[in-house]
């Protein structure tokens, strides 16, 4: 996937300037695809140059003018053949994984403190993506609302990065766990 399907799929839920924008994919799509501001805003003129989406300005009297995107006929065709190709494989590709790897090697006080450095990161965006959850949903409980809800997408990708993160911050406490109790008996050598 090519960051140009996830602007576009967050795109397909209004229209958007450059910062509401970097706001909904902070939110909504950071679960399966993370892109820094000036990407999104790169990725939008490039979009725009393909006819993918289009742009309007809005003259605002107090704050300083803005520009609007939203997908046109031919990004919604571009999302179509997207989705009818063939997914690959997800694959982990995370540098922490490599300490973690070498940790009885080169020492674990440090590997430990990032592992609970992510374990307390996960659960802020546990906590997050809850909140997150239950707005979506509103005054159905879930399974009224993937039955009956308007719109499941974003609902669903939000469920996968919950399970993501749970299960993140789990293995997290658990190797920190290791380590530290492999570097008490060591010590006690």
């Amino acid at each position: 996937m090519a960051l140009r399907h996830a602007v576009l799929a967050a795109l397909l839920d209004g229209e958007y300037s450059g910062y509401q924008l970097a706001k909904a994919f902070d939110i909504g799509v950071a679960n399966f695809w993370h892109a820094l501001p000036q990407q999104l805003y790169a990725e939008l003129t490039k979009l725009e140059k393909e006819g993918l989406v289009c742009g309007r300005q809005v003259v605002q009297e107090t704050r300083p003018n803005k520009r609007l995107f939203q997908v046109t006929d031919a990004g919604r065709a571009e999302l179509e053949a997207f989705a009818e190709t063939v997914a690959k494989p997800s694959f982990i590709r995370d540098d922490l994984l490599v300490k973690v790897q070498v940790a009885d090697r080169i020492g674990t006080a440090p590997v430990i403190g990032q592992l609970e450095e992510r374990a307390s990161a996960a659960e802020a965006k546990i906590e997050l993506l809850g909140k997150l959850l239950r707005q979506l949903r509103g005054d159905m409980d879930e399974e009224e609302f993937l039955l009956r809800g308007e719109r499941i997408g974003p609902y669903l990708t939000c469920l996968r990065g919950l399970a993501f993160e749970q299960e993140h911050l789990t293995w997290c406490l658990r190797i920190a766990g290791i380590l530290r109790e492999r570097q008490s008996n060591h010590a006690e050598r």
